[in-house]
């Protein structure tokens, strides 16, 4: 640790107050990482991790019963409000997303007990000061492209109002701005305002997992968007309404080129 500069020596002593890890596996995993702290966690989190005894079944009970709904065993919007206070994240913060996912969580603004508990043994946490400490790695999952798909694809669900197939308009563009934020798809913007001017209905769960491949997948200037592929209907016409609308200069592919030659 001696011959450690400043910065590295504070990394190691968050990571390992973060992820519980001794002196010597935090070094090891941030000199793999090229001492990036994201990378590091995100290194050490995808490896098996030994059971943690020291995870305390009663006192993440006790937990929830500081949160839970005195007329409903179960922690509902004004539980959730006050979890986000001492945890001091802002209840729109896009990491109570993760939180959600990690408990598994049916229905936005809800934690069932077997969820909470559940959620907070599989994060390791027993107490809201390792709680606190676990929102930087929940925050770095959002980074991992295979998580963030697993996030995305979970929240049409989660988002959704119970007993319906569809998510409404307006909570599933609040999810797409939220998300695309992480991930800063350009196109975000002009694709919830095609919605409120061409479509105002609510929103198949073909459409919410398609568009994060077609924001993936094709380039933000349309340029190799295949007209022919297997879009759904409302994204082809989103396309249109690009060049319609001259927000984007659609290229004519190469192929195409070659065969007027």
């Amino acid at each position: 640790m001696n011959k450690l500069g400043r910065g590295q020596r504070d990394k190691i002593q968050q990571f390992m107050t973060i992820t519980g890890a001794s002196e010597k596996v935090a070094l090891q995993t941030l000199k793999t990482s090229d001492w990036h702290l994201e990378g590091a966690f995100e290194i050490f989190y995808s490896q098996p991790q030994p059971k943690s005894s020291y995870i305390d079944t009663k006192l993440i009970e006790k937990l929830y019963n500081k949160y839970k709904d005195p007329y409903a065993d179960m922690i509902m919007a004004d539980g959730i409000s006050t979890l986000c206070n001492d945890l001091q994240v802002d209840p729109q913060d896009i990491v109570m997303l993760v939180v959600s996912w990690h408990m598994k969580a049916a229905t936005m603004c809800e934690f069932s007990k077997q969820e909470f508990i559940g959620g907070l043994q599989s994060l390791g946490v027993d107490s809201l000061e390792k709680f606190r400490e676990k929102i930087p790695f929940m925050r770095s999952e959002l980074k991992d492209d295979q998580k963030f798909k697993e996030i995305y694809v979970f929240a049409f669900g989660w988002a959704k109002e119970k007993g319906q197939k569809s998510l409404a308009l307006d909570t599933a563009i609040g999810m797409w701005q939220l998300l695309f934020e992480v991930k800063q798809w350009p196109l975000v913007e002009h694709w919830c305002q095609f919605l409120q001017a061409r479509h105002n209905k609510a929103i198949s769960r073909d459409t919410w997992s398609q568009l994060l491949e077609f924001s993936r997948n094709v380039d933000p200037t349309i340029s190799n968007y295949d007209a022919e592929g297997a879009w759904p209907y409302l994204i082809d016409e989103f396309v249109e309404y690009l060049t319609e609308n001259d927000i984007i200069q659609q290229k004519p592919r190469v192929l195409d080129l070659l065969g007027r030659i």
